[in-house]
């Protein structure tokens, strides 16, 4: 069969798998539409809005058509943000030359967008959780579900924390998250990519039609570009689109040495057995093969480590000489590298738990990012990780152990 045959035959595959997909999602309505809001209005968080938007106009019987997002308020040459989205229908400064829904509507003030919303997708930098989550307290609806596209974790007194976990918590909601090989830029431009969803039916679930469940979800983000699977491993996919952002440092780092591809798949092999390892110490209920299986698991951390902010800022460090948040300003248009505060929260909660010697690679980058140790010394700062024991890991799950 010619290689024209065989790419053809490939396009039909996929195109009949959309369509039965969408025929399959189509049953799905709602007894009251619910609405959706988006907070964050980055990169990726204005492309998962479009996505978002996109569906609800298509599906007036599952979703209220207007998507509200809410913006960190600034000015362009003189012209608040939300206004130039709301006019020109483009993020101008974060996602340029995308042209966006006209049922996305942008929104500074963080109360006004969230305090009707049925579903609450975060998509911010996660450092900054904390102090939306607190405005939003008492303001929104206490039946909400939320969705978070965060990638890293809550580190505090109670130790190492989803982020997920944190939203339940903090909101009274059930959250969900959503991770997978996806480089925003892609996405935004329609090109077909894959991602997971993960979300846990709460206790409280109030029936087919009167809440969201896994169904409703996979209607709120599927598109013909953009492959949704929904899981119930919240934990799994929560884990690995975190980490995934300190082994990308790594990656950058040889990158930017010019040590090759060699090395940098040695890195990724590394850092999977240490996200794996991580997973089954630390959060027991998540899923080895979710690490294997899913689009948010070893698809993402290649994507990640092939082109992301991660690896981009790492090499430029390693070429330059400076450091991660000055590289950081320098290159990212006011975007997060946020394997760099990632590495920070782990190795605090590594260094707590008493756990550092488990994690090389993660303690590597950690101590080279933040603790001046040379880059050159990342080979022998991990070439004793112990295989045997992320295999047993593995093993053990498998038997049942």
């Amino acid at each position: 069969m010619a290689a024209t045959d065989r790419l053809n035959q490939t396009s039909d595959i996929l195109s009949q798998s959309m369509k039965k997909t969408d025929s399959s999602m189509s049953v799905v309505t709602a007894e009251n539409p619910y609405k959706v809001s988006v907070v964050g209005s980055g990169n990726w968080g204005t492309t998962i809005a479009k996505v978002v938007a996109e569906n609800t106009k298509e599906k007036p019987e599952l979703f209220q058509e207007r998507v509200d997002m809410w913006v960190f308020e600034e000015q362009i040459d003189g012209t608040p943000l939300a206004q130039i989205i709301n006019t020109k229908h483009q993020n101008v400064k974060y996602l340029p030359n995308i042209d966006l829904p006209d049922n996305l509507v942008a929104n500074p003030d963080l109360i006004a967008t969230t305090k009707d919303a049925d579903v609450i997708v975060f998509n911010v930098p996660h450092q900054f959780l904390g102090r939306i989550v607190a405005q939003m307290k008492g303001q929104i609806k206490p039946t909400a579900r939320a969705v978070s596209c965060l990638k890293g974790f809550e580190v505090g007194p109670k130790g190492v924390q989803l982020l997920s976990d944190y939203v339940t918590q903090e909101l009274g909601i059930e959250c969900g998250a959503l991770s997978g090989a996806n480089l925003a830029p892609e996405v935004a431009k329609e090109h077909w990519s894959e991602t997971t969803v993960a979300y846990h039916i709460p206790d409280d679930f109030k029936g087919d039609g009167k809440d969201i469940d896994h169904r409703v979800l996979k209607q709120l983000f599927h598109r013909p570009y953009f492959h949704v699977n929904v899981i119930d491993d919240v934990a799994g996919i929560s884990i690995a689109g975190a980490l995934k952002n300190v082994v990308a440092l790594g990656c950058g780092f040889v990158t930017g040495l010019g040590w090759g591809n060699n090395a940098a798949a040695a890195i990724q092999r590394v850092g999977l057995g240490e996200i794996i390892k991580f997973g089954r110490m630390f959060f027991p209920e998540s899923k080895v093969e979710t690490y294997y299986q899913e689009s948010a698991g070893v698809a993402d951390l290649i994507t990640t480590c092939s082109g992301g902010r991660n690896v981009r800022v790492a090499t430029e460090m390693a070429k330059t000489g400076k450091s991660g948040e000055q590289v950081e300003k320098d290159i990212l248009n006011g975007q997060s590298a946020q394997g760099l505060v990632t590495c920070k929260e782990v190795h605090q909660w590594l260094e707590s738990s008493g756990n550092t010697e488990d994690f090389p690679l993660f303690e590597a980058v950690y101590q080279i990012t933040y603790e001046n140790v040379p880059m050159k010394e990342l080979p022998s700062m991990i070439e004793e990780l112990d295989i045997d024991s992320t295999s047993k890991c593995v093993l053990s799950y498998k038997m049942g152990l």
